[in-house]
């Protein structure tokens, strides 16, 4: 399964956590350049991971944006039991969460129109210009994004700080502010969703 989902999944690799203390000690100072070395940092990921949440790109960058400005505006209650990343990844996560809930009919047949299109955009690609073992490597790939794109925001957020951002159940944990066996539950479940997803083709490919 852990291959599977890293077809899908490049994991990022951890940042050095070493500056971050005076980084934040300069924040509370108001020097916004400090800051602006936090959003250096972390946008990637940050962006990368609310994508995954909310599909639109657009809405992405906004909610983005968003989980910076509120993370400046609060940087003075930063308390550094968690690492800004952690903290970072939580604003976010409660941004997602918030939009889903608010627009969860719209969200669901934006998600089920895009999955369509990028199926009908993937066959013309597949048959013109790839080899045919790439095709299927790619057509799985697809299956695992649907997958995941499926499952409910609480699922897919676990899912995705773990195997994407690397984090520990510690660290989602404080992300996400559950208890370490809710994350692990909730793993669980993601990859068993994904392992239904999936066991089809790999089990056609067995016979």
């Amino acid at each position: 399964m852990e291959l599977c989902l890293d077809m899908a999944m490049r994991r990022s690799p951890q940042l050095d956590p070493s500056a971050e203390l005076a980084l934040v000690e300069r924040c509370r100072s108001n020097d916004a350049e400090a800051f602006a070395q936090i959003i250096d940092r972390y946008q990637g990921r940050l962006f990368g991971f609310v994508k995954r949440m909310v599909a639109d790109p657009e809405d992405a960058a906004d909610l983005t944006q968003e989980a910076f400005i509120r993370a400046y505006q609060a940087i003075g209650r930063f308390d550094g039991r968690s690492s800004v990343r952690t903290w970072l990844f939580r604003i976010a996560h409660n941004l997602c969460i918030d939009r889903a809930r608010r627009n969860e009919r719209r969200l669901a047949e934006t998600r089920l129109d895009a999955a369509f299109d990028d199926a009908e955009e993937l066959q013309v690609s597949d048959e013109r210009w790839d080899p045919e073992r790439w095709v299927i490597e790619e057509e799985l790939r697809q299956v695992i994004e649907s997958a995941i794109s499926t499952m409910s925001a609480k699922l897919k957020s676990v899912l995705l700080l773990h195997d994407k951002e690397d984090m520990s159940y510690e660290e989602i944990s404080a992300a996400l502010e559950i208890p370490v066996g809710t994350v692990k539950s909730r793993l669980f479940l993601a990859r068993l969703h994904v392992q239904k997803a999936v066991s089809p083709y790999i089990d056609g490919g067995a016979t």
